[in-house]
C-alpha cells in the first residue's frame, strides 16, 4: 500500500510541476528537503507522532519552510500532512525525483566491481551506457565489492546486467550439480 501511496503523491507532484512549468525549481526544493529531512531525524518523528495533531504539524512544517520553498511544495506537504502520509514522505520524494530524472533522460546507474575501476574505465562505462539506453546523462553510482572476486555487477532500474566471476562460478555450480553422475 506505501508503494502504492508514493507513487500516486509523487506523480501529483510531478504533474503540478509540468503543469506549472516549475519541474527545476520543485526538483531542487524536494532535493534540500530531503537533506533536511535526512539530516533531521526528530523532525520526522515529530511529524509522524500520534499525539501531535494534524493542524499543528501543518505549522510547524510552514514555520520551517517559509520564504524557503515555493507555496506548491508547501501546500503539497499540508496534503500529505492532512491525508496522514507523512510517514512515507521519503518514498513519496524518492518516486517524484525519480520521475524527474527519467522525464530530463537521467539514468541512475549503480555499479559493483571487485577493484576500484579506473576514470578512463568509468568514462568507457558511461560512453557505452549513454549508447545502448535511450539516456541522455548518466548518473554513476560506484561500490567496490571484493567478493564478486571480477567483473561488475550494473543496476539501471530494475534492469541488472551481472558478470561477476561470483556469479559465473555460481552458475557453473548449478550447471555441474544437475550432471547425473552413472
Amino acid at each position: 500500500m506505501a508503494k502504492l501511496a508514493a507513487k500516486t503523491y509523487g506523480e501529483s507532484l510531478f504533474e503540478l510541476a509540468v503543469e506549472e512549468n516549475k519541474l527545476e525549481l520543485l526538483f531542487e526544493e524536494v532535493q534540500m528537503l530531503q537533506q533536511i529531512l535526512t539530516r533531521h531525524e526528530d523532525l520526522c518523528k515529530l511529524m509522524t507522532h500520534p499525539k501531535i495533531g494534524k493542524e499543528e504539524k501543518m505549522d510547524i512544517m510552514e514555520n520551517i519552510l517559509k520564504g524557503r520553498v515555493s507555496d506548491e511544495l508547501t501546500g503539497f506537504l499540508n496534503i500529505i500532512i492532512a491525508k496522514g502520509r507523512f510517514k512515507e514522505i521519503f518514498k513519496i520524494l524518492g518516486y517524484f525525483t525519480a520521475r524527474v530524472k527519467e522525464h530530463k533522460k537521467i539514468g541512475v546507474v549503480y555499479v559493483s566491481s571487485a577493484v576500484e575501476l579506473k576514470e578512463y574505465q568509468k568514462k568507457a562505462l558511461t560512453d557505452k551506457l549513454i549508447s545502448i539506453t535511450s539516456y541522455e546523462t548518466m548518473e554513476m553510482n560506484y561500490n567496490v565489492d571484493a567478493t564478486l572476486i571480477g567483473g561488475m555487477v550494473i543496476r539501471i532500474g530494475d534492469r541488472v546486467v551481472d558478470s561477476s566471476i561470483k556469479n559465473q562460478l555460481s552458475d557453473l555450480k548449478s550447471d555441474l550439480l544437475k550432471i547425473q553422475l552413472a
